[in-house]
């Protein structure tokens, strides 16, 4: 069986979807999931982009172990000094350096003769190699370029020191058996190309990311850049979950395999999700709420006389459980912790006593507490990073003959602020008591809410959105009470907003 490596770029190439800004704490938690699901590879970012992509780097460099880490960087001398200068305490660094090789990129983008780019990615893979010892070359918009011309800077970067070689499909426009010939060709007409990784980088324009990605693999490529969720620019990247199950899935038919554990794919779609602001859509393969429903007559027939009627792989292969054990208030640390480690979460001691006291606090509001109520305890715990306000104090005055009134006190270091004010509705007023004691001007640009259990008891997730200076940031708050999950989410973004005021003011 060949192995297929996985090169995640969900903290590079999904973080460029519209709308997302994660900071560095956040990036370390996918990170160290991503350590935990097993990839190959984990694309961090792109070291000359910003402050915070460059302090995200060499975060995850420094502690995540196990697994290469990468930085993207243009085919220029200070690009690539950014990216080693991030990445030289990781473990297994990896310099990932690229070009555009199409004939409308190389005209009306770079303004270079196909000379000029070989010589410039030359120039760019030598320099990256006498830095790291790893080094992957890409071919911007490679499956608009000419294949004559993409074998020849292939066999000239290989040259040069490349250990990878990524083939991208970076607008979505090719048809899988297209691109299966593309690569099968450049495999073999470029010089050196058995020396080196085969990489291949699909977007989703045309819905074909992850078809093409699987037609590659099956003429010959070595590696699968993806995204968790398929995040990604414009309609986002070829999704690693399915990628990774469809080889796992028809193993006989590609003869390949992964070191995956997919036992983690569903935390991880989750925590991408959750730290993102990004919804997983219920019809989506593997991840989605729907992935393992059955409603029809028939099909559940079927599944309760054999499950492999209408499923071809199970819930328990990605990480979700069949069971739910319920636990009440009465249940203990012990039971609680076990539960978590059922479930697939490795937490540390501060985390679990963290969960157990907001089960508890749930447990008082509950009659019974499911694995669902748990799982969103435990992302619950988003929300505690850098908490510079915390929710002292809330209530709502509302109703159909009233004007919503609402008095918000905040706690800030030892510090209590209180203030009150009106709205069209409560949240419009609570969010607006909220800027009087913060005093940073906002834009709420989306809010999101959404039952996360069954039942008139049900844990209530709301996601905010806001907008600072062009920035986005993405609050989350969890409760029985929706107004108070309202209050959190919004306080949550604030605090974000606020801790990175306060980077940019130290840089």
């Amino acid at each position: 069986m060949r192995k297929i490596r996985i090169f995640d770029t969900t903290l590079r190439d999904g973080e460029q979807s519209a709308g997302i800004n994660l900071n560095v704490d956040e990036k370390l938690m996918i990170a160290r999931q991503l350590a935990r699901l097993n990839v190959d590879v984990i694309e961090a970012g792109f070291a000359i982009a910003s402050p915070g992509d460059f302090a995200g780097i060499q975060a995850i460099a420094r502690e995540v172990r196990g697994v290469t880490v990468c930085s993207l960087a243009r085919a220029v001398k200070g690009d690539i000094d950014r990216a080693w200068e991030a990445l030289r305490e990781a473990e297994n660094p990896l310099i990932h350096t690229f070009i555009a090789t199409s004939d409308i990129h190389m005209k009306y983008k770079l303004k270079k003769d196909p000379d000029q780019v070989v010589a410039m990615a030359v120039e760019a893979v030598k320099y990256a190699r006498s830095l790291c010892p790893n080094v992957e070359f890409s071919a911007e918009d490679a499956t608009r370029s000419d294949w004559d011309f993409l074998c020849r800077i292939f066999g000239e970067v290989i040259k040069a020191g490349a250990t990878v070689i990524n083939i991208p499909d970076t607008v979505g426009y090719a048809i899988p058996s297209e691109f299966g010939k593309m690569i099968r060709y450049i495999k073999e007409n470029t010089p050196g190309i058995d020396k080196v990784l085969v990489s291949v980088h699909c977007h989703n324009d045309l819905g074909m990311a992850v078809s093409n990605s699987l037609a590659a693999v099956e003429n010959g490529a070595d590696q699968v850049e993806c995204t968790i969720n398929g995040l990604g620019e414009r309609a986002g990247n070829a999704a690693l979950e399915e990628i990774v199950m469809a080889i796992k899935t028809r193993a006989e038919h590609f003869r390949a395999e992964t070191r995956v554990h997919t036992e983690q794919i569903y935390r991880s779609s989750v925590l991408v999700s959750t730290l993102t602001g990004k919804p997983v859509q219920h019809n989506k393969a593997i991840v989605g709420a729907n992935a393992f429903a059955h409603e029809s007559g028939i099909h559940q027939d079927g599944i309760l006389k054999n499950r492999m009627t209408y499923e071809i792989m199970t819930p328990e292969s990605i990480g979700l459980s069949q069971s739910q054990l319920v636990l009440g208030k009465h249940s203990g640390r012990h039971a609680v912790k076990n539960r978590l480690e059922e479930m697939g979460y490795n937490l540390s001691e501060a985390e679990i006593e963290r969960t157990y006291q907001r089960f508890i606090e749930l447990a008082d509001k509950k009659k019974e507490v499911t694995d669902s109520d748990l799982e969103a305890l435990v992302r619950g715990q988003v929300v505690d990073t850098t908490e510079l306000y915390v929710l002292d104090y809330l209530h709502v005055s509302t109703g159909n003959s009233t004007i919503p009134t609402a008095t918000v006190r905040l706690k800030k270091d030892e510090e209590l602020i209180q203030e009150a004010s009106c709205g069209d509705g409560p949240i419009d007023a609570i969010y607006k008591a909220i800027d009087r004691i913060v005093q940073i001007p906002v834009e709420l640009a989306e809010y999101n809410i959404k039952a996360v259990t069954s039942g008139q008891d049900a844990l209530g997730e709301v996601v905010v959105k806001v907008k600072q200076n062009g920035n986005a940031y993405v609050g989350r708050g969890v409760s029985t009470d929706i107004i108070e999950a309202s209050t959190l989410a919004y306080i949550h973004a604030l605090n974000k907003v606020i801790q990175n005021l306060k980077i940019k003011s130290a840089s």
